[in-house]
């Protein structure tokens, strides 16, 4: 039985003179309004078990430990070119407006002329091109680890575990809305994709504790946000992009409120990153074990991870004691979260301003976990590593050897030197840039990346960096 609290709220206008209202506080409280309804069963395809807690998981999480029959991304029927060569503006970007009203005709009253999908016709919500399909059935694989990965913690972790983290029932409920949210997003882009929409799969998580798994999903949701932001604007489908704005408003949402309960501030930028679909399917991919017989493959490209030694630590109250040779990470993987049962130095349960790192609304950091002029250390994987569903995807790369690293936030895609200092491994430093005023570019969880040459990226072309990235990471820099 399901309960519905029906709330009116009367605005009354002030009497002169009137006295006080008297407030009685209720001691106690009377059963929830009975509404009928019926339950529905449950229709999230995949086999679950509920745990002592009474939440529910699927029954297994770990590494794929079979044989590829397939390798690599799916292909076309041909392909083109190695890249795709700038081009000069579009020659027919040149509307400016000096008089700042309305140049030409309206099709309608309160209509001025222009936009897309404006003329009247009967929206269609489907994919439009393979453009379409590849970018939305990646925001599927998104979705639906999404909802297997909030649900799990809830199903792993035990109420005294929660507590200890500073997360309360209230907060755990939160996040138990935030997976229901997941059903709606995976049934939208289902539907949007038609029958070859890729079905969920079984996955392999990184954490052990409360605190790294809610670290692991505000990286994961950075990456899934970001990811749909980059290719949005370029689907054919206005339909499809408008649908899906949408639902990526809520993933935004998300990922702030897993950075409260990181306890890191929850904005930390002016505006947020857009990232190609090969850089957010390089850190989806290695923690898919495996998927269903005949799941839709993906077409973009894995690339190798780029390992930051001295990523900061947030569980630490001086980030700048993170050890130096990547122990802090609980693991090898591109977006696992920072190890949280440290030892000494722990903010976890501080109750100082400044210092201490528990859930909250937000927090203000005395020593930052970057700043500009850092030194920060790299080491890098050759390609060839075989990752996601099934180890059936082969991490690759076209560009030469290293010499820049790309620091992709904000509205910018900025680069500092690298200076290699052995096989595979180098360093540089955080370069300092504002975006306006004292907005600085780099802050908040984004990526990095090792290229062959510095070039000149903007918002709306960033894929075109993608032949020149030699390997990809994810820096935790406030």
């Amino acid at each position: 039985m399901t309960s519905s609290i029906l709330a009116a709220a009367f605005l009354l206008a002030p009497v002169l003179g009137a006295p006080a209202p008297q407030v009685t506080i209720p001691a106690s409280f009377g059963p929830d309004s009975q509404v009928s309804a019926s339950v529905q069963p449950s229709t999230s395809g995949y086999r679950v078990e509920v745990l002592v807690n009474g939440y529910t998981s699927a029954t297994y999480h770990g590494p794929y430990t079979g044989t590829p029959t397939t390798i690599g991304a799916v292909p076309g029927p041909t392909t083109l070119a190695a890249s795709i060569p700038p081009q000069p503006l579009n020659p027919t970007a040149t509307y400016y407006n000096t008089e700042g009203v309305p140049l030409n005709p309206m099709p309608a009253p309160f209509t001025p002329a222009g936009g897309l999908g404006t003329n009247g016709s009967l929206p269609r919500y489907m994919v439009n091109s393979d453009f379409d399909f590849e970018s939305i059935a990646l925001g599927l694989y998104q979705e639906w680890i999404e909802l297997d990965l909030f649900h799990d913690g809830l199903a792993r972790f035990t109420d005294e575990q929660f507590t200890a983290a500073g997360l309360g029932p209230e907060a755990r409920s939160l996040i138990e809305f935030m997976a229901n949210q997941e059903t709606g997003h995976a049934t939208l882009l289902t539907n949007m994709l038609g029958e070859r929409a890729p079905k969920q799969c079984v996955y392999n998580y990184p954490y052990t504790t409360v605190r790294e798994w809610v670290d692991f999903m505000q990286r994961l949701t950075r990456f899934g946000e970001s990811g749909v932001w980059g290719f949005i604007n370029h689907l054919d489908s206005r339909e499809v992009g408008q649908l899906l704005a949408q639902s990526i408003a809520t993933e935004a949402r998300q990922q702030q409120i897993f950075r409260q309960m990181s306890g890191l501030t929850p904005m930390d930028v002016w505006f947020e990153n857009g990232w190609p679909q090969s850089w957010s399917w390089t850190m989806l991919a290695p923690y898919i074990s495996y998927c269903p017989e005949n799941t839709t493959r993906l077409a973009w490209q894995n690339f190798p991870t780029l390992h930051i030694l001295n990523n900061a630590n947030i569980n630490r109250y001086s980030p700048n004691d993170t050890a130096q040779d990547g122990s802090e990470t609980v693991g090898p993987r591109i977006a696992d979260p920072s190890r949280s049962n440290i030892t000494t130095g722990s903010c976890e349960n501080l109750n100082v301003t400044g210092y201490g790192c528990g859930p909250a609304i937000a927090h203000n950091k005395s020593e930052p976990l970057s700043f500009p002029g850092k030194k920060i250390l790299f080491q890098w994987e050759a390609p060839g590593s075989a990752v996601g569903p099934n180890n059936s995807y082969v991490t690759s790369t076209s560009a030469g050897a290293p010499k820049f690293v790309g620091w992709s936030q904000q509205l910018n895609l900025t680069y500092s030197p690298l200076t290699v200092t052995g096989n595979n491994s180098g360093y540089t430093y955080q370069p300092e840039g504002f975006v306006y005023d004292n907005d600085g570019i780099i802050n908040g969880t984004m990526a990095v990346m090792l290229t062959d040459l510095d070039l000149y990226v903007t918002p709306f072309n960033t894929s075109m960096l993608n032949p020149h990235i030699v390997a990809l990471g994810l820096y935790q820099a406030g």
